[in-house]
């Protein structure tokens, strides 16, 4: 059977036009975009901007809610309680639905941000929280996250679609978690390596945890963050092996 694989990026993480032209040139290179909603990075004009690009491009568009943390960028944990999570994240939900319905082009999907993302796919209550919010605003968008966790757990009990995904220029814990960003090696910049690993993914072959163990990680998207400054470097690279691979790179969601 012949191999699909979605590659995703955090796009839209600035303010005004900072980052669209960075943006447009990853929005070449992806086939779905998850966009920053506001309460990490983003305003209503790089939404646009960057749904404006994504529609022109095919590419599938996600939202990318946060902890309200502005400063300091949907990384840390604010352990807030599911009621306020839920809260924030279908109001950021919202706000890019609204963009997208504005310029005629379709929210596909949900992935939580940074220090959110981390806190649901392992704490059941958040994770519900997420979900909710998701329910309450449109129950066919998909969420994203990793495999195995209490992201997936609570989309398949609330009969939310969920996708699972693997980071390409993560490092990983033998558990399958990511390796904080404040420790060494967490952000891979070796594109030549990156790139082996997410081809290692794409055929379902074991990949290296930090501690040298062999990890399994199911993946039907994978990410490279927009904010790594070897992003584009790395998904050219990826996009050129997956071809040769004959690979078909395709967006999880419709």
């Amino acid at each position: 059977m012949p191999l699909t694989i979605d590659l995703n990026a955090d796009l839209g993480e600035g303010f005004g036009r900072s980052r669209i032209a960075q943006d447009e040139e990853l929005l070449g290179l992806v086939s779905s975009a998850n966009i920053a909603c506001g309460f990490h990075a983003g305003d209503a004009t790089t939404m646009r901007d960057t749904v404006r690009a994504a529609k022109a491009r095919g590419v599938t568009i996600g939202a990318h809610p946060s902890y309200p943390d502005i400063s300091g960028f949907g990384r840390r944990e604010l352990d807030l309680p599911p009621k306020e999570i839920s809260l924030h994240v279908a109001y950021q939900i919202r706000a890019l639905r609204d963009v997208c319905g504005a310029e005629r082009a379709k929210l596909s999907y949900v992935k939580p941000h940074g220090a959110l993302y981390n806190r649901a796919a392992r704490d059941s209550d958040a994770a519900r929280a997420v979900v909710a919010a998701i329910r309450e605003v449109e129950t066919s968008l998909t969420l994203l996250g990793p495999a195995g966790s209490e992201m997936a757990r609570a989309a398949e009990r609330a009969g939310i679609a969920f996708a699972t995904e693997a980071f390409v220029d993560r490092a990983y814990k033998p558990d399958g978690t990511l390796v904080p960003r404040d420790e060494p090696g967490a952000v891979i910049h070796d594109v030549s390596g990156a790139v082996q690993r997410a081809v290692m993914l794409v055929k379902g072959q074991t990949i290296t945890a930090v501690d040298g163990s062999e990890l399994h990680v199911s993946a039907q998207s994978l990410c490279v963050h927009g904010d790594n400054p070897d992003a584009a470097s790395i998904l050219r690279a990826l996009n050129a092996r997956l071809k040769e691979s004959r690979v078909t790179i395709a967006p999880f969601a419709a």
